[in-house]
């Protein structure tokens, strides 16, 4: 029995491995480019400056199967990320906003 599980885990690592289908990397005086690329559907692509702002994106398949993607720039305003399922913030009640315009319009006086 414990030959069978050992010979199932074998097949399930052999099967399940990732591999590397593009990869390239350039470093330049000005800055650099870098690119991975798996057998999964996972990438990865980023360039920099020499000031050090990057831009980039990385994209996998979820579990779920929905193809995923973020792109990000990371300047010095730091990291920002944008991509359909991170979060955002609900939208501001429209009582908040009324009140809110109330107030830049009546300022308070001393």
């Amino acid at each position: 029995m414990f030959k069978l599980i050992v010979l199932c885990a074998a097949v399930c690592l052999v099967t399940a491995v990732v591999e590397v289908d593009r990869r390239s990397e350039e470093v330049r005086a000005d800055g650099f480019d870098a690119e991975v690329s798996l057998n999964d559907g996972s990438s990865r692509q980023e360039s920099g400056d020499v000031h050090g702002n990057i831009k980039g994106s990385f994209e996998w398949i979820s579990p779920e199967g929905e193809h995923v993607r973020l792109e990000y720039v990371a300047d010095e305003n730091g990291y920002q990320p944008k991509g359909s399922v991170l979060p955002t913030p609900p939208p501001i009640p429209e009582a908040i906003v009324r009140a809110l315009k109330w107030i830049e319009n009546n300022p308070h006086e001393e």
